[in-house]
């Protein structure tokens, strides 16, 4: 008796590893276990594995596909992707309509990317999932770790996507494309070419249609490999940095201590000034590496800085050598800024 092709094996490989990390992670039982699915091969692929490795568990598995009413034609595409999970053995099925709002200046990416999130944590917390699966895959991850090198975007964004965050697990960031195209193909699933993965204005689309083929033609196969394996490792460094800034962070208190940060090293004394600014209230998506450069001046480099502004309303100050982090009342008007340091 011969087993599975290699592409499905590699994919239903890939999940059987994440649900039991999931399982093991877990306080209780794992429970319904929600697979977002777009209709492309990528999501199709990752839907009928875990309906596989979920008949032993017995696990619960829900469909979800949302709609963001980018394209013409997506209702009927969200319908026709809920045929298919339903075909393919899902226990429940969701579509979800969202309105992809560019409110914060984003870019439509990262507006829809917001907004299917939002959908599908609306739709984990009904159904009580504790585990949302995504499709994305090394390829994926290496057109990731590209832009971010592109970018200057500096080490969380070369470190790539994360395996697993919150309730949300990535199980084919070991997975190349081709394995779910072809694991489709094997089993019959026809899955959905979207046209937005061919056009050259998206810039992850000329990485991947581009770059990424002049890379290995040029360096040789495997490019996509390395990268992948490139951020893993970067992964692992940064997580550990993030974790000694938290443990920082919580030990400094509030207002932070301008002596004690400025004998910190640089990496850990920018990432306790960002976990300081989150922690006030400033969007993630809204704060970037300029704003906490500017901060970091005001700790290593002070010479009468009057403010910084920072995004969610929020300014910092100096006073009394500690960093003030505080947020703007609307009702008063700025000070001067030409008015000199304040007295401590």
């Amino acid at each position: 008796m011969t087993g599975p092709d290699p592409a499905v094996a590699a994919v239903r490989l890939a999940v059987r590893r994440s649900l039991a990390d999931a399982d093991a992670d877990a306080d209780a039982d794992l429970g319904p276990v929600v697979v977002a699915c777009s209709g492309g091969a990528d999501s199709l692929a990752l839907l009928a594995a875990t309906v596989f490795e979920g008949r032993r568990p017995g696990l619960r598995v829900v469909g979800v596909t949302v709609d963001h009413g980018l394209q013409e034609g997506s209702r009927r595409q969200a319908a026709r992707t809920v045929e298919q999970m339903a075909a393919l053995g899902a226990d429940e099925t969701f579509t979800v309509t969202v309105t992809v709002e560019d409110a914060g200046g984003l870019g439509p990416e990262a507006a829809a990317r917001r907004a299917r999130y939002a959908a599908l944590d609306q739709v984990a917390d009904h159904v009580g999932a504790a585990v949302v699966l995504l499709g994305h895959t090394r390829d994926d991850q290496a057109e990731t770790v590209l832009l971010g090198l592109a970018r200057g975007s500096g080490g969380r964004s070369i470190a790539g996507m994360r395996r697993a965050f919150e309730r949300y697990r990535r199980p084919l960031l070991d997975v190349a494309r081709d394995d779910t195209v072809t694991a489709c193909q094997v089993e019959g699933i026809d899955y959905w070419d979207d046209p937005h993965n061919s056009d050259p204005g998206y810039a992850r689309v000329r990485v991947r249609t581009r770059v990424l083929p002049v890379l290995e033609e040029e360096l040789g196969p495997g490019v996509a490999t390395a990268l992948a394996r490139t951020a893993d490792q970067l992964r692992s460094d940064m997580e550990l940095l993030d974790d000694l800034a938290e443990q920082r962070f919580a030990a400094l208190g509030s207002p932070l201590p301008t002596a004690v940060l400025s004998g910190e090293p640089d990496a850990l004394r920018r990432r306790i000034l960002r976990l300081a600014v989150l922690a006030a209230g400033a969007p993630a998506a809204e704060l970037f590496h300029d704003h906490v450069l500017a901060l970091d001046a005001l700790v290593t480099d002070w010479h009468g800085q009057k403010w910084i502004d920072l995004p969610g309303h929020l300014r910092a100050a100096r006073r009394s050598d500690t960093l003030v982090i505080e947020r703007v009342r609307s009702d008063v008007p700025p000070p001067d800024r030409d008015a000199g340091p304040e007295a401590g």
